[in-house]
């Protein structure tokens, strides 16, 4: 055996074990979601059955607790998006001794321990200003630390953009406000889009800290952590195997249109 044909059986080996150990727990999810047994395995096979997507339907308060993590994910990505935003447009524009000291400021909330974050929000904000758990503070513990991702995303964006284009406008009449409307803001507008989709995403998953904020308001995950202690069924796999469906088929409608768009604008170019 050649050393080329080991080193492609080798990697064929590794990106088999790679995708067995990222999809394999999935294939297993969807699998406990057709079968009869109450509880969420698939061994043993108790029969095929379509009852806990009826479950899952009737159950009401999994879905308030789906429409309360869908609020806060709104909310997080209203006050965190705008405020990575400004934190990354301020180190890009700031050229002193300070910046380095801001950055490490600034991205501290990633290294602080979720429960911490949470634990400190609520008292900060229930002895001060009497604002007690729920919603509101769930919006801003969460979005405390998740800003901070969207502030490295705009950081790397800002990397590459050339600062000529914002001079060459004021230089022409435009006003700071346009520069910004028409200049910077276009060109950040893909890191704006992936950092919205990651602060919700953040925000949907996140227990640690929603558990001491939340109130009496209950997200998902909170939800799906009770059952699991008082008796989880397998119409949370269901729940999770619809929402992986919809993941995939955002993904696909979003790269057809992408290779639409793509095509057309090969088409626009000059031969």
């Amino acid at each position: 055996m050649t050393a080329a044909r080991f080193r492609r059986l080798l990697t064929g080996a590794y990106l088999v074990l790679f995708f067995a150990y990222l999809f394999l727990p999935l294939g297993i999810m969807a699998a406990a979601t057709f079968n009869s047994s109450r509880f969420p395995t698939v061994t043993p096979w108790m029969g095929f059955t379509l009852n806990w997507f009826q479950a899952l339907w009737d159950d009401g308060r999994m879905w308030a607790a789906l429409g309360t993590s869908l609020v806060v994910g709104a909310g997080v990505i209203a006050l965190a998006v705008p405020l990575g935003l400004a934190a990354a447009l301020l180190l890009d524009r700031l050229h002193s001794r300070a910046k380095t000291f801001l950055y490490a400021l600034m991205v501290s909330p990633l290294l602080t321990p979720g429960v911490i974050v949470g634990i400190s929000t609520l008292v900060f904000w229930r002895e001060w200003f009497g604002v007690s758990g729920g919603l509101f503070l769930t919006v801003v513990a969460q979005s405390s630390f998740i800003a901070a991702y969207a502030m490295l995303l705009f950081s790397a964006r800002l990397e590459r953009f050339d600062p000529v284009l914002e001079e060459a406008a004021l230089d022409l009449g435009a006003s700071h406000g346009q520069v910004f409307r028409r200049i910077t803001l276009p060109y950040l507008m893909p890191a704006i889009l992936s950092a919205s989709l990651l602060a919700f995403l953040q925000s949907f998953e996140n227990y640690n800290t929603t558990l001491f904020v939340r109130g009496l308001d209950t997200t998902l995950t909170v939800y799906i952590a009770t059952k699991v202690r008082t008796g989880l069924t397998p119409a949370v796999n269901a729940l999770s195997l619809v929402l992986i469906a919809l993941t995939i088929l955002g993904a696909v409608v979003y790269e057809i249109l992408r290779r639409r768009e793509a095509r057309r604008q090969s088409g626009l170019a000059p031969a």
